[in-house]
């Protein structure tokens, strides 16, 4: 698949997950690369700019005896840029479809 397609989506797939819930890193990258083919360091850039972004805040959690993992959760306005940012590539995602369906100008 074309790098440049998976570029433009990335960002959204994560908050998408993260607005369904909260996640650690690593749960993220797991989760994607199963889905997409991605490189191993390519969500934790993505998660720092969401952060830096104000999008998304962490918190330490400790499970299952385990050392502590950080975790990932959507702001309020990261709540509010996940519905507007879906809603706009679901209707371009539409309108490309569309484009590439057409049999004749």
């Amino acid at each position: 698949m074309n790098i440049q397609y998976k570029k433009g989506v990335l960002e959204l797939c994560v908050l998408s997950l993260l607005f369904r819930r909260d996640h650690y890193g690593y749960e993220i990258s797991e989760y994607l690369s199963s889905k997409i083919e991605i490189s191993d360091g390519t969500v934790y850039p993505i998660l720092r700019k969401l952060k830096s972004d104000g999008l998304v805040s962490t918190y330490l959690s400790e499970e299952s005896g385990g050392p502590p993992r950080k975790y990932y959760s959507l702001t309020e306005q990261g709540k509010q840029t996940y519905i507007a940012d879906r809603a706009d590539y679901l209707n371009f995602a539409n309108t490309i479809e569309s484009i590439l369906e057409e049999q004749s100008i």
